[in-house]
């Protein structure tokens, strides 16, 4: 952030090396406030770099070191860290000084400088301090004796992944906790911005493969794989759960697809009594209707949603809407808020002669069928116009269960085939 600085009757002095450090105790030992200004996370310089100074080939730390705890403890330098000057102006002896101070995201007060921080950090990087000859982590300080000591963590830009996700998961940061072993965390990292990990780490299109910036070396990282690895190595029983204050509305969820579980969790999350309203005997929506067993192994759909049921979320399945309630039913029960997710599990008919006729089946119809056990035996030889998931879902549910020949007929080329 900006803030102008009114230096009247003080002095500014920009840059922490020797130089600017040995300036700044000159001027407050004259009497003058100085702000010294930085732009790295502590004060050191090319100096703090070196490892002896010639010619008498002392420790350069040894000798610097002192200086820089007497800055720190000096009370008429202000230092600013991590900040660059951004404007100035006005006239000699009355200057304004706009400052641009860069986020540290640790406290600087509260920081103890322990360091432990930065052991727990996943994120190593090139370590500019020893000009790129080793790494460091993302959480760091200058080195051991910077002032001040505590620690910041740097952040970049957004990554492109992350970008290209619709639920803007924090991609970078989960697959560098899996890279450490650390699936719990990465897990709960997940949990952030969407709370069906395992199931997205099966069926998700995972649209920031296709930009990930990896490709442009090798191949893209299979950061879905990597979800469903992650998800696959925990107990859902030990995920932290947040202190919860409860809260006295009501909320009725109608649909326990992704939508209505995603707004389940979070309104639990945040202390509001939620109900969720299924019209199917069994919980998931489009998740257990529509994606086959196989592609979706029910054992993990159900402990995700037992975990968002374990946060207190009440449901009740077999109660469908306009059928079993009302709206005007849910606000007289005294839902302050209802959140509709009823899905689309509707197939699109293609309009053409006799698509009523015996023996034709619509694709959504069929998976949803065989999803609640009702298969449909007997089918030998089968047909399955289109070339989209539920095609060809429906297509190897048929082979699953009994047909011997499926041929799919698709308008474009195979390889347009989604």
């Amino acid at each position: 952030m900006a803030q102008p600085q009114d230096v009247v009757g003080a002095a500014l002095v920009v840059g922490g090396g020797i130089a600017g450090v040995q300036a700044s105790l000159d001027l407050a030992e004259s009497g003058y406030k100085v702000y010294l200004v930085e732009k790295e996370t502590g004060i050191g310089g090319r100096m703090a770099q070196l490892d002896k100074t010639f010619p008498t080939n002392d420790c350069s730390t040894c000798i610097f070191s002192p200086k820089l705890v007497t800055v720190g403890q000096n009370p008429n330098i202000q230092l600013l860290s991590y900040s660059e000057v951004d404007d100035v102006v006005g006239e000699a002896g009355h200057f304004k000084v706009k400052i641009k101070q860069k986020g540290r995201y640790i406290d600087k007060d509260k920081c103890k400088a322990c360091g432990d921080c930065a052991t727990a950090c996943p994120v190593a990087v090139p370590n500019q301090f020893d000009q790129q000859l080793g790494t460091r982590a993302a959480t760091y300080r200058l080195f051991p004796q910077t002032i001040p000591q505590a620690f910041v963590i740097e952040k970049a830009d957004r990554a492109p992944c992350v970008i290209a996700c619709p639920a803007h998961i924090n991609v970078q940061g989960y697959v560098a906790l899996i890279s450490k072993g650390k699936y719990k965390e990465a897990i709960e990292l997940i949990y952030k911005n969407l709370p069906l990990p395992g199931v997205l780490g099966r069926v998700c299109p995972h649209p920031c493969e296709r930009v990930c910036r990896r490709a442009e070396k090798e191949e893209a990282i299979s950061i879905c794989k990597l979800k469903r690895y992650a998800a696959d190595q925990i107990n859902y029983s030990e995920l932290a759960i947040p202190e919860i204050e409860p809260k006295e509305e009501k909320v009725a969820i109608v649909g326990s697809g992704p939508a209505g579980l995603s707004a389940a969790y979070y309104l639990a999350l945040e202390g509001y009594k939620v109900t969720i309203f299924e019209a199917s005997p069994k919980m998931g929506g489009w998740m257990r209707l529509g994606i086959p067993e196989y592609r979706l192994p029910r054992d993990i759909l159900d402990a995700e949603i037992n975990h968002i049921l374990s946060l207190g979320v009440e449901a009740k399945t077999d109660t469908a809407l306009g059928k079993d309630f009302s709206i005007d039913d849910l606000k007289n029960q005294g839902f302050k808020a209802v959140y509709l997710g009823i899905g689309c599990q509707k197939g699109a008919r293609l309009n053409i002669g006799n698509e009523d006729a015996d023996g034709v089946i619509q694709g959504v119809e069929l998976l949803r069928d065989t999803a609640l056990g009702n298969v449909r035996s007997g089918i030998k030889k089968a047909v399955v116009i289109g070339g989209g998931n539920v095609a060809v879902d429906a297509a190897r549910t048929m082979i699953r269960t009994g047909a011997e020949n499926v041929t799919i007929l698709y308008r474009r080329s195979r390889e347009e085939m989604p």
